[in-house]
C-alpha cells in the first residue's frame, strides 16, 4: 500500500537521525585516532652550518683533560660523559652519567607510569604510534641530521638505517599490533568442548633495552614502541657514544606521550657506563630485557632469571651462487659491506664466492671501493658540503686491532688489496676515519674470517661447491643474518634453508629489519 505523507515523513526523519547518528560517531572516531601533532625542535647541532670547539684528542672523558667542558654546576665525585661528532671531532656537549641510584629511581618511575598506561585501549597506544610517525615523517631530516652529527654516519645511511625502518615498524604496529595481542579463543578437545579456553596477553610491566651506538634513533625507538604498545613501561639504557642524540630522539616520544594525555615517566632515559649498567639489567623490577651487545648482560639478567631477546652479533656471509649475474647485485654488495661505514649489525661481513667468478667480483669491488668519497655530511666548507659515501667510525678506539688483525691476515696469505688502515682526512683531521678495505683470498682458519669486525672490510672468500658455501657460511659462532645471490630464487630458496642464522635475504640485503 502507497505511504502516506506523514508515514514518508516519518521515515525521512528517522533516516536523517541515522545518518547524523553515524556521521557524529564517525567524527568521534576519527577525531581519536587522529595524530596529535607536537613539537619537539632539533638541536642547534643538527645544522649544517653549526660550529663547536674542536677537540684535539676527542674522547668520552675529555672533560677530565679540560675541565671547562664540564657543565657550570656540576656533581662533584660523580662521573661525565662528553659527546662529539666523531667526523669532525666537534663538541657537543658534557652529560652527567647515572648512577646505579638514578637507574632505580628511573625504573621505579617508569613502573609507576606504567600502572595506569597498562589500562589504556588500543586506540590510545595507536593515537601515541600515529602521532610518533607523523612527527617522524613531519621532521625527518632533522632526525637524519641528529643521527649523523651524533655518529659520523652519511644523510642516506640515516635514511635507509633510521627513518626508514622505524617508519615501517610504526606503520606496521598500527595495522598489526591489535591482532597480535587481542585475546585469542582456543578450541577444546571433544571431552572438553562444553567448556571454553581463551588466551590473553599481559602486559609484563616495566622492560629494559640495552641498545647499540650504531643507530641511535631505530635502536632506541623500535623497543620503545613495542614495549609500550603491548601495555608496559620502558626504561632504555644506550651506548655512551650516542648520549646526545638519544636523549633527543626518546625526548620527543616523551613529549609525544605528554601532548597525548599519558604521564611521560613511561618511557626512561638511563645515560650510564657500561660498568654501572648492571644496576638495569640485574633489578629484580624488570620483567624482560632486549640488548644489543656482549654475553656479560645476559648472565647478569640470569639473577632474578629475567627474560631476554639477544642480539649478540655476527659474520654474516652472502654466498653468491654460480652463474650469478654480478653487474645486477654489485650495487646491493657494496651497500652491505660500507653502509654506516661498515659498522652495521646485518652488514656483510663475509662475501663467499665461486672460484670461477671470484676474479670477476673482486676487480667490480675494486674499481668502486676506489672511488668512495670518505667525509662528514654535515661540515660545510664556505657553504658547501661535498658529497660524501662514507661516513666515519663512531671513534679511533679499534683501529689499532682492527690493523693487527688485517696485517695478521696478509701474513697468512690473504691478499690486501686496497686500504687496512687509517684514513687521514686532508680537512678533518680529528675525524675517525678508517679507509675502505678490500681483502681477498681468505680462508676459514684465519682470525678475520670469525671475528665481526664492525669496519668498512670487504672480505672475499671462494668456494668450490654449493655444500663448501654453506660450511664456510656456518663455519662462525653466531649467525645473525646472511643473503644469498643468484639466478634461480628457488636455489637460493634451497642454499638459505640450509644456513644457520636468523634472517636471510634473497638476492638482497637486510630488507628483514624493515618487519
Amino acid at each position: 500500500m502507497p505511504l502516506d505523507d506523514g508515514s514518508e515523513l516519518f521515515y525521512a526523519l528517522s533516516a536523517c537521525i541515522v545518518v547524523g547518528i553515524w556521521l557524529v560517531f564517525a567524527r568521534h572516531t576519527s577525531v581519536k585516532n587522529r595524530a596529535v601533532p607536537f613539537v619537539w625542535p632539533a638541536p642547534d647541532a643538527a645544522k649544517p652550518d653549526w660550529s663547536s670547539i674542536s677537540l684535539s684528542k676527542p674522547s668520552l672523558e675529555a672533560h677530565l683533560q679540560n675541565p671547562d667542558l664540564l657543565p657550570p654546576v656540576h656533581v662533584p665525585n660523580r662521573r661525565y660523559i662528553t659527546c662529539y661528532d666523531p667526523s669532525t671531532s666537534l663538541y657537543l656537549g658534557t652529560f652527567l652519567a647515572d648512577d646505579a641510584v638514578t637507574i632505580g629511581e628511573k625504573i621505579g618511575m617508569a613502573g609507576r607510569a606504567q600502572l595506569s598506561w597498562k589500562q589504556t585501549s588500543f586506540a590510545d597506544r595507536k593515537r601515541v604510534i600515529r602521532s610518533l610517525l607523523k612527527w617522524l615523517v613531519d621532521n625527518k631530516e632533522d632526525c637524519a641530521r641528529v643521527a649523523c652529527r651524533d655518529t659520523g654516519k652519511t644523510m642516506i645511511d640515516a635514511a635507509l638505517g633510521e627513518l626508514l625502518t622505524s617508519c615501517s615498524k610504526l606503520e606496521w604496529l598500527v595495522k598489526y599490533g591489535e591482532s597480535y595481542l587481542r585475546p585469542e579463543k582456543r578450541s577444546s578437545t571433544l571431552m572438553l568442548s562444553y567448556k571454553r579456553s581463551e588466551l590473553h596477553y599481559e602486559p609484563l610491566g616495566v622492560v629494559a633495552a640495552v641498545v647499540s651506538w650504531n643507530y641511535p634513533l631505530h635502536n632506541a625507538w623500535s623497543p620503545i614502541i613495542a614495549a609500550i604498545f603491548a601495555g608496559n613501561g620502558i626504561v632504555v639504557k644506550c651506548s655512551e657514544h650516542v648520549v646526545w642524540s638519544t636523549s633527543w630522539f626518546i625526548g620527543a616520544v616523551r613529549e609525544c606521550l605528554t601532548v597525548c594525555g599519558f604521564d611521560p615517566d613511561l618511557v626512561q632515559l638511563v645515560c650510564c657506563w657500561p660498568e654501572e649498567a648492571e644496576a638495569l639489567t640485574a633489578s629484580p623490577h624488570i620483567g624482560h630485557i632486549t640488548f644489543i651487545g656482549s654475553e656479560e648482560v645476559a648472565m647478569a639478567a640470569t639473577t632474578h632469571l629475567t627474560p631476554v631477546t639477544m642480539e649478540l652479533g655476527g659474520k654474516d656471509p652472502a654466498i653468491i651462487l654460480p652463474g650469478t649475474n654480478l653487474n645486477k647485485w654489485i650495487s646491493i654488495l657494496m651497500r652491505g659491506v660500507f653502509q654506516n661505514a661498515g659498522q652495521n649489525c646485518i652488514g656483510i661481513e663475509r662475501i663467499i664466492v665461486h672460484s670461477s667468478q671470484y676474479v670477476d667480483l673482486l676487480q667490480e669491488i675494486l674499481d668502486r671501493a676506489t672511488k668512495l668519497r670518505l667525509g662528514s655530511a654535515l661540515h660545510a666548507t664556505d657553504g658547501y658540503i661535498a658529497p660524501v659515501d662514507c661516513g666515519s667510525m663512531i671513534s679511533k678506539d679499534r683501529f689499532t686491532e682492527l690493523e693487527r688483525i688485517i696485517n695478521e691476515a696478509a701474513k697468512e696469505g690473504a691478499s690486501l688489496h686496497m686500504g687496512g688502515t687509517e684514513f687521514r682526512h686532508a680537512y678533518l683531521e680529528s675525524g675517525s676515519y678508517f679507509s675502505p678495505t678490500v681483502i681477498g683470498d681468505v680462508h676459514q682458519g684465519m682470525e678475520i674470517a670469525n671475528k665481526e669486525l664492525f669496519a668498512p672490510v670487504a672480505l672475499l672468500m671462494t668456494y668450490g661447491t654449493i655444500d663448501d658455501a654453506i660450511g664456510i657460511a656456518n663455519s662462525t659462532r653466531y649467525g645473525l643474518g646472511a643473503s644469498v645471490f643468484g639466478p634461480d630464487q628457488e636455489e637460493c630458496l634451497r642454499v638459505a634453508k640450509r644456513l644457520e642464522c636468523g634472517m636471510v635475504s634473497i638476492n638482497d640485503f637486510g630488507v628483514f629489519y624493515l618487519k
